[in-house]
């Protein structure tokens, strides 16, 4: 590549194939590719130091120029296009090359960040120059065969679900948050009563609005017992209609009345949507044997984004692989007498970490898991001041560990195994990994 103005790029309408293959018959370059919503940067490398200046092409309306082009500089070779993972943007790329029989490999976006400085000497990346780095690294065996699959119409369903699920749960917080702050004002007895999260006191807040129509219906006491069923006793029922007749709180004018109805319609509705997409979930996966044998450890809904966002944990070669796809692998920045402390590395989709944060705080209520989180949670090491959370973490690791042994061996989870010697011979039974 000349040096001067070395990243100029050329439109691939503009591309003389002639001129780039002159005097270079025979030879199947490495293709870089640096992918954006609008726009895609090619850059050829031939050999050490020779490179093609950057083709670009519009994403996605010209890709088939650009595809037509490859096909023609790969001839009778081999040609590996490589690319980073760039979300969505580059799916229409590697479906349109897979099309055409062209190789893609994937490259790692720490590997080529770490490599611009050695490519050129200066940290910099753009581009031209990114789209020249995937290149070499490419060239070097930096990379890893991506190949485009066809999507399955199973896997396709279990990620609407999942996300859908993700979307409805978040909406729920919000909603949840904003009748807190409601009822913090207008009807604070109210959760002193019943939480917010109840479904009992959301088709109260649905109907009536606020404590006044409540206390002013003579079927108030009939609504709350058939909304909250056998789990709801009369005597909390009569206290939530006490508290409304007598609250401090300040009276609200028509309009907040429709707020908070609105407001509590929208948790209701939420709510429905997430029993509905738990409910899909479930009847998809029935007859999926690795998704059932986490959903035992973890829970149907958990084991489903695992799939979605990791895949067949079969696939890693081993449970250290997977739990680093998670992102809870250990990390250290130390340098000299200075000691940096072990943080997870949080790589990989934040929705993993989330899922299975929550399924820990469910087992860290269980023995012999709460044992052994009671006890890291005691330990003391210089200022830390967030045991809680790094206790967490080690089971939320632990855990990662257990779920690859089940789902990719077929192991039976047994905690005890996974924690051993934290619960007394009474509380042993057969629940980690066995053997």
């Amino acid at each position: 590549m000349n040096r001067s103005r070395a990243y100029r790029a050329t439109s691939v309408k503009n591309v003389s194939l002639t001129k780039v293959v002159s005097g270079r018959e025979g030879q199947v370059p490495a293709v870089g590719c640096d992918v954006s919503k609008q726009e895609i940067m090619v850059v050829l490398r031939w050999a050490a130091a020779d490179f093609e200046r950057p083709w670009k092409a519009k994403n996605p309306s010209e890709l088939g120029i650009l595809v037509d082009l490859l096909k023609q500089v790969q001839g009778e070779g081999r040609l590996i296009v490589a690319l980073e993972p760039t979300g969505c943007y580059g799916d229409p790329l590697r479906q349109a090359l897979s099309d055409a029989g062209l190789v893609t490999h994937r490259v790692s976006p720490k590997t080529s960040h770490d490599y611009a400085e050695i490519f050129d000497g200066v940290p910099s990346q753009h581009d031209g120059k990114d789209a020249a780095i995937i290149s070499e690294l490419a060239s070097f065996g930096k990379s890893k065969t991506w190949e485009f699959l066809a999507p399955i119409e199973t896997d396709r369903a279990m990620a609407y679900w999942v996300d859908w699920y993700d979307v409805q749960r978040r909406s729920l917080n919000t909603w949840y948050g904003r009748l807190e702050g409601l009822l913090a004002r207008c009807w604070p007895e109210a959760t002193e009563t019943f939480p917010v999260t109840r479904s009992v006191l959301l088709h109260c807040l649905d109907k009536y609005g606020g404590p006044s129509a409540l206390a002013s219906d003579e079927q108030g006491l009939e609504n709350l017992l058939r909304w909250g069923r056998s789990r709801l006793r009369r005597e909390k029922a009569e206290q939530l209609i006490g508290s409304a007749s007598k609250t401090f709180g300040v009276r609200q004018s028509k309009f907040d009345a429709f707020q908070m109805q609105q407001y509590a319609a929208q948790a209701l509705a939420c709510r429905q949507e997430l029993r509905q997409s738990r409910k899909a979930l479930k009847t998809l996966v029935r007859d999926h044997s690795v998704i059932q044998a986490q959903a035992a450890v973890v829970g149907v809904v958990t084991a489903c984004v695992l799939w979605v966002y990791l895949g067949n944990p079969a696939a890693y070669d081993c449970g250290a692989a997977y739990r680093k796809a998670m992102g809870l692998n250990l990390t250290e920045y130390s340098s000299g007498k200075w000691q940096g402390r072990l943080r997870i590395s949080k790589r990989g989709h934040g929705q993993v970490r989330r899922w299975l944060y929550f399924s820990a705080l469910r087992w860290i209520k269980e023995e012999p898991i709460k044992s052994w989180y009671e006890n890291k949670k005691a330990k003391k090491t210089g200022q830390d001041d967030d045991q809680v959370m790094r206790a967490i973490i080690g089971v939320m690791r632990k855990l990662a560990m257990a779920l690859y042994r089940v789902g990719a061996h077929g192991a039976t989870y047994d905690p005890q195994l996974l924690f051993p010697g934290q619960a007394t011979k009474h509380q042993r039974n057969d629940v980690a990994i066995s053997r």
